[in-house]
C-alpha cells in the first residue's frame, strides 16, 4: 500500500509540474564585451596590417569568427553608444530642441528615455533572466542611458590601465550567477589629439583638459629606441595610405564638414607626407597599447577556468580616417571610418578561426538580440537587428542584403556585391555610389556611370523606404 501511495504522489507531482519547470534551462554563457574607440576594421594584425602587432586581438580571430564587413550605426562616439546600449539608431531620439539625433552633441542632450526604450535596452533584458551587469569606462551616453541610471555596477570610470585591472580583478571573484561586462577602452582614440595640438590655440580646452591623452600621445609618437629619423622613415614608419588625396569629384559635405573644425582643414592643408605618416605610427602604437590591455583580460579569463563558460566579443564604437583622403578623426562615410572590427570567441561553441567577408553586420543593431539569444531570451529593440549567433555558429540562415549607417552629413545604405550608396544632406542632396570591389579606397565614385543606375535606384529605394523613411 505505501508503495502504491508514493507512485500516485509521484504521478501526481510530475502531471502538475508547468512545462517551464520540467524544461531544461539553457545555460547561460558569462558575457565579456570589449569595446575600443577610434579602431577602425584594419588596425589588427589579424586582419593583414603588417605595421602593427595585436595578439590579443588575434587570439580572439584564431579561437572564433572575425567579420570583415562590419559597420557601425553612426561613425561617431556619442550615438554609436546609444545604439550600443538601446539596439537602435540614435536618430530614433530627439534632443532637447526636438532635433533628429546625429552627432555627438545632440545625442548627450536627449532629455527623456521613453518608458519602451528603458524595457528593452539589453540590460533590461539581461536582468530579466539574472544576468548581474558591469560596467566600466568610457561612457558618453546622456543621462538617462548611463550604466549606473540602468543597473549596471560601476567598477571605474577609468578608460585604460586601471579598468584592465579592475575587469581582471573582477573576473577572477568567486559568481553565483553569470554576467555581462562592457570593458570600454579609450584607445586608439587618444591619435585625435594629434591634429588638435598641431592645428588649435594652446588654450584650447581640449588641450586643457587632455594631459593624460597628450602624454600617451607623446609616448606613441616616440621613435623606436636608437633609431635615427631616416632609419625610421625608411623602416619603421607606415607610408602614406593609397587614398591620400582627396577623392575624385568630392562632396561639398565633406568640404562642410571640415570646416567645422579648424584643426581638420589645416592638417589638411598643412600636414606634409611625413606628417601623415608620423600620425599612422602613432595610431598603430596606441592600437598596439590597447591591445596589451585586452591581453590582461584574456590572460585572467583563461587563470580563472571559465574561458569555456565565456563568450567574448570585441568591436569598436567607429574608425579613424588615419590619413585617407588627407582626413583623421571620423565622421564621414568612408571605410576607415565606419568599418569596424567586429569578432566573436566562445571556445567550444564557435568554431575557431572563421572569417567572414560576406554578411552584413551592425554592431549597434546586433548586438543586443544576439546576447538575448545567447541568455535564452527574446529580446528586441529595432527589428531591423538580428541575433549573430547562427553566423557565429554556421548555421544556415537567411540574411539581410543591405545595411543603413547614418551620419550627422547624411546617410548611407551598404549594399550587396561591396556596393555603397550616399546620400549627404548638410550642404544640399548630393548622391554618392561606391564600388568597392573595383575601388576599395574610395578614390573616385560612380554615381553617374550609365552600367550603375538599376543598382543605385534599388539602393536608393533601400535607403527611403527599408532604414531612414522617416527622417530624410
Amino acid at each position: 500500500m505505501r508503495r502504491l501511495v508514493m507512485l500516485a504522489l509521484s504521478s501526481w507531482l510530475v502531471f502538475c509540474s508547468s512545462p517551464e519547470q520540467t524544461r531544461e534551462q539553457p545555460f547561460r554563457p558569462n558575457i565579456i564585451y570589449i569595446y575600443t574607440d577610434q579602431q577602425h576594421a584594419n588596425m589588427m594584425s589579424c586582419a593583414g596590417n603588417s605595421w602593427l602587432s595585436t595578439p590579443a586581438m588575434d587570439y580572439i580571430a584564431e579561437n572564433g569568427i572575425r567579420f570583415t564587413r562590419a559597420y557601425t550605426t553612426n561613425p561617431v562616439c556619442s550615438p554609436a553608444r546609444v545604439s550600443l546600449i538601446t539596439g537602435r539608431f540614435a536618430s530614433d531620439f530627439r534632443d532637447n530642441d526636438g532635433n533628429v539625433v546625429r552627432e555627438n552633441r545632440g545625442s548627450m542632450r536627449i532629455p527623456v528615455i521613453p518608458q519602451e526604450v528603458r524595457e528593452t535596452t539589453i540590460a533590461a533584458f539581461l536582468k530579466q533572466v539574472g544576468y548581474d551587469l558591469v560596467y566600466g569606462g568610457k561612457e558618453h551616453l546622456p543621462k538617462g542611458l548611463t550604466p549606473t541610471e540602468l543597473g549596471f555596477y560601476d567598477i571605474t570610470d577609468n578608460e585604460r590601465s586601471e579598468l584592465a585591472a579592475k575587469t581582471v580583478e573582477y573576473i577572477g571573484q568567486q559568481h553565483d550567477r553569470p554576467y555581462f561586462m562592457v570593458v570600454s577602452l579609450i584607445n586608439p582614440h587618444d591619435i585625435c589629439y594629434m591634429a588638435i595640438r598641431d592645428h588649435s590655440d594652446p588654450e584650447n580646452p581640449l588641450l586643457l583638459r587632455g594631459k593624460t591623452e597628450l602624454e600617451t600621445l607623446d609616448w606613441a609618437l616616440q621613435y623606436p629606441d636608437s633609431v635615427t629619423e631616416e632609419v625610421f622613415y625608411a623602416r619603421y614608419c607606415p607610408p602614406v595610405p593609397p587614398n591620400l588625396e582627396p577623392q575624385e569629384d568630392e562632396p561639398q559635405a565633406i568640404k562642410s564638414m571640415l570646416n567645422l573644425r579648424d584643426f581638420r582643414v589645416n592638417a589638411r592643408e598643412n600636414y606634409t607626407d611625413q606628417d601623415w605618416r608620423r600620425h599612422r605610427w602613432a595610431y598603430c602604437r596606441l592600437t598596439e597599447r590597447v591591445d596589451g590591455q585586452i591581453q590582461l583580460i584574456l590572460d585572467a579569463l583563461k587563470q580563472s577556468g571559465q574561458e569555456e563558460n565565456t563568450l567574448v566579443l570585441f568591436s569598436s564604437d567607429h574608425g579613424d580616417l588615419d590619413g585617407a583622403h588627407r582626413m583623421e578623426h571620423k565622421t564621414a562615410f568612408y571605410e576607415e571610418s565606419t568599418n569596424v572590427p567586429f569578432m566573436a570567441m566562445w571556445k567550444g561553441r564557435i568554431p575557431a578561426g572563421q572569417v567572414d567577408s560576406v554578411h552584413l553586420v551592425s554592431n549597434g543593431l546586433d548586438l543586443l538580440p544576439t546576447l538575448c539569444d545567447y541568455a535564452g531570451i527574446a529580446g528586441a529593440s529595432d527589428p531591423r537587428g538580428r541575433s549573430l549567433r547562427p553566423l557565429f555558429e554556421g548555421q544556415p540562415v537567411e540574411w539581410r542584403t543591405t545595411l543603413g549607417v547614418e551620419s550627422e552629413i547624411g546617410w548611407m545604405v551598404v549594399g550587396p556585391d561591396k556596393l555603397k550608396y550616399i546620400r549627404y544632406d548638410i550642404t544640399g542632396t548630393e548622391e554618392r555610389l561606391h564600388d568597392l570591389s573595383r575601388d576599395p579606397y574610395e578614390k573616385t565614385h560612380f554615381t553617374d556611370h550609365p552600367d550603375y543606375q538599376e543598382k543605385m535606384d534599388l539602393l536608393r529605394k533601400d535607403l527611403e523606404e527599408t532604414w531612414f523613411r522617416s527622417k530624410i
